[in-house]
């Protein structure tokens, strides 16, 4: 019985929104909902691109984006498809000609920018390129580059512009037959890019890619990007997303995961419950979770583990989680194991016979459900 059935306040019912497929990667309907970053590598060294693109994959990341400015980088493009473990998408600004070349090295979906992609012609190349080539496309709106039209009628980026940019473009797409587009309103402004979002996911039933843009650095954009996607999510929009970072893209992949893992909407890895330690401690917390994040980054079967510096809240968290620790006295804490005391350890030992448990316990998950796949 799923903790949702039996607590209904737990459940986030998510927008009703057709599906695409970003190359073998699903999109939209009941599929889980992807995790995207984008390189920030000079695409044309497809080596130091590929290199990147293999360091998010391995941390989870179900597509990646890159950046198409020239001829340079659709030529190394398909060398990065090649590589790449993950759909690849192409990111095109002002030259629609990049898109009909990222089409045919491979890319996976092309997504143009309806502010700067130039009239209807162009984008019927492009469309035109995606069905040759069997890509998808994202409809990627941004507050910073709305069309001139729609900046005189509205007077400045607002939920209705950006909404209505991506309606025009709909339209276009639809009108030329092509249905394999997901789309994105997005604003470095958290309360422009929710209203922007709500309004969207009323008017259209396509599959929404979430993102605050420009959200800034490691903390503050990590900060920004949980508030405005975590609320639009909560809400139930959302089909994949983008934690938009000036830091390395692993770390968008990273905070990408614990903001659906916070909502119960994407799990893998280790989700580490821990206190902020205060001079009840019975060891160093702090110390003790860099510790453990570190070590068990390579673990990405889903699991719960508490580390509790004390007995006021130790116990009661380690029975929610499949492995825990609480601190004692005299150097030494309980452990705890699927919810139940286990057996007292030195503090000494901890971080190395808790990685010990979680690897034995993800081997015992990972063989369970082999056998559950088998018997089907």
């Amino acid at each position: 019985m799923s903790l949702n059935h039996v607590r209904p306040w737990r459940n986030i019912y998510r927008r009703k929104s057709r599906q695409i497929h970003v190359g073998t990667v699903p999109v939209g309907g009941d599929a889980p909902i992807a995790v995207q970053t984008m390189t920030n590598t000079d695409t044309s060294d497809a080596a130091a691109t590929i290199k990147q693109v293999l360091a998010c994959a391995e941390v989870g990341a179900d597509i990646v984006r890159v950046s198409t400015p020239d001829q340079d980088s659709t030529r190394a493009l398909r060398e990065i498809v090649k590589e790449s473990p993950v759909p690849i998408v192409a990111d095109i600004h002002f030259h629609y000609k990049r898109a009909i070349e990222a089409a045919e090295a491979g890319a996976a979906c092309l997504r143009i920018n309806p502010g700067n992609i130039g009239d209807e012609s162009r984008v019927k190349e492009v469309i035109r390129a995606a069905k040759d080539h069997g890509c998808s496309i994202r409809i990627g709106v941004n507050a910073g580059s709305l069309e001139k039209h729609l900046l005189e009628k509205y007077g400045e980026p607002c939920p209705e512009a950006m909404v209505e940019s991506g309606l025009e473009h709909i339209k276009i797409l639809e009108d030329n037959d092509f249905h394999e587009f997901k789309i994105s309103v997005k604003a470095s402004d958290v309360f422009l890019s929710a209203a922007a979002y709500q309004a969207l996911a009323e008017a259209t039933d396509a599959p929404i890619h979430l993102g605050i843009t420009e959200a800034g650095g490691l903390m503050s954009g990590t900060i920004k990007s949980a508030i405005g996607l975590g609320n639009l999510l909560w809400m139930g929009i959302g089909d994949t997303l983008r934690v938009s970072l000036s830091a390395d893209p692993v770390e968008e992949v990273k905070v990408g995961y614990d903001i659906l893992k916070s909502l119960g909407l994407r799990h893998r890895g280790v989700n580490i419950i821990s206190c902020p330690s205060c001079a009840r401690q019975g060891f160093d917390v702090i110390k003790t979770v860099e510790k453990l994040e570190k070590r068990l980054e390579h673990i990405k079967t889903p699991m719960s583990l508490s580390i509790i510096g004390c007995v006021v809240n130790g116990p009661g968290e380690a029975l929610m989680t499949d492995i825990g620790f609480t601190g004692g006295g005299a150097g030494s804490g309980m452990v705890y194991l699927a919810g139940k005391q286990s057996h007292k350890l030195s503090n000494d030992e901890m971080v190395d016979h808790i990685v010990e448990q979680v690897e034995k316990r993800a081997a015992e998950i990972e063989a369970q459900e082999a056998a559950a796949a088998a018997a089907e």
